[in-house]
């Protein structure tokens, strides 16, 4: 659902990308007064995460493909806040080092898949837990919490396109929500499976996010956590459906795919490929370990510079 640059017009970029910066601003000054200085590091983690799972393409109808955003399950796991830090980090990392989604363009991804999709699939996600009480309740609800912040986002997405006169809107609704409503099953699930997982490994995760926790397990699990999103990234990325994604189906299906414009600014790893390796393989697979690594120090250094740390009571006494 990465938007390229030259499907939306000057006023739709300007206008998301104003709403854009005000909603990362007001996600990093909440992520500032709410987030403990411990867990800093599981922003990072995340952001390398969501990297590398949007690396893994998976097939849906048609010869469609599409990936997890993720933002439902960042949202369930550290706050809606947070999630939007996190997806706006490995978004900008997307588009300045890989020519996933245009420059221009890039308030509009924010928009979608970090607000839209976090702010629907948190709110989603709380609702359903009222109605589905407990362990396998909480599974379920962020089932379809992911599903409905995937159509959301595609519907925002359609609104923007349409907004920009590059298709109808009676026409980009229907095709990108119908097919996002597939790409959702396939986000819904994969965030229902990590959740699964995080409760078995980590369930304090899941009950308290701000309560303290020794600093030795969570080094442990940040540790184990990258190690795993470095294994996606090496072993799983370069295997991914090539498929084309959601987006791009419906562009070459509605006729409008021959509006993209050459990037503005040349990446360094673009197609998510390192220049100079022969293996595709291999070049898919240092693409995808050499971005996770750039999210996860991004986004802790984002976090540190923002987070404060607790006063010490001689401080507080002084």
């Amino acid at each position: 659902m990465h938007i390229p640059d030259g499907f939306l017009d000057a006023k739709t970029a300007l206008a998301t990308a104003v709403i854009s910066t005000a909603g990362v601003g007001f996600a990093l000054r909440q992520v500032r007064h709410e987030l403990p200085p411990r867990k800093v590091p599981l922003l990072g983690l995340s952001a390398a995460f969501l990297f590398a799972a949007q690396m893994v393409n998976f097939p849906v109808a048609g010869g469609t493909s599409g990936h997890l955003v993720g933002a439902a399950l960042v949202a369930a796991l550290l706050g809606p806040s947070a999630a939007v830090v996190v997806l706006a980090t490995v978004l900008i990392v997307q588009c300045f080092l890989f020519a996933d989604g245009g420059v221009l363009a890039l308030g509009a991804n924010i928009f979608n898949m970090g607000l839209v999709a976090t702010i629907v699939g948190y709110t989603v996600y709380c609702l359903a837990q009222r109605i589905l009480p407990g362990a396998r309740g909480r599974v379920a609800a962020l089932a379809f919490a992911g599903w409905c912040s995937a159509v959301f986002a595609s519907v925002s997405c359609a609104g923007e396109l349409a907004w920009s006169g590059t298709v109808p809107w009676s026409v980009a609704l229907p095709a990108m929500a119908g097919v996002h409503m597939l790409i959702g099953i396939g986000e819904g699930l994969i965030s229902a499976l990590v959740l699964v997982a995080v409760a078995r490994t980590r369930p304090d995760l899941l009950t308290a996010r701000n309560a303290d926790m020794p600093p030795g397990r969570l080094r442990g699990f940040v540790v184990l956590g990258l190690l795993t999103t470095l294994g996606i990234a090496l072993f799983v990325a370069p295997f991914a459906c090539p498929w084309p994604d959601g987006l791009e189906t419906v562009a070459d299906h509605l006729g409008f795919g021959g509006r993209i414009r050459p990037p503005i600014i040349s990446a360094p790893v673009s197609n998510y490929r390192v220049p100079g390796l022969a293996s595709p393989v291999l070049a898919t697979a240092a693409a995808g370990a050499i971005g996770a690594l750039v999210a996860f120090g991004l986004a802790v250094a984002f976090s540190r510079l923002l987070v404060r740390e607790p006063e010490s009571p001689k401080a507080s006494r002084a």
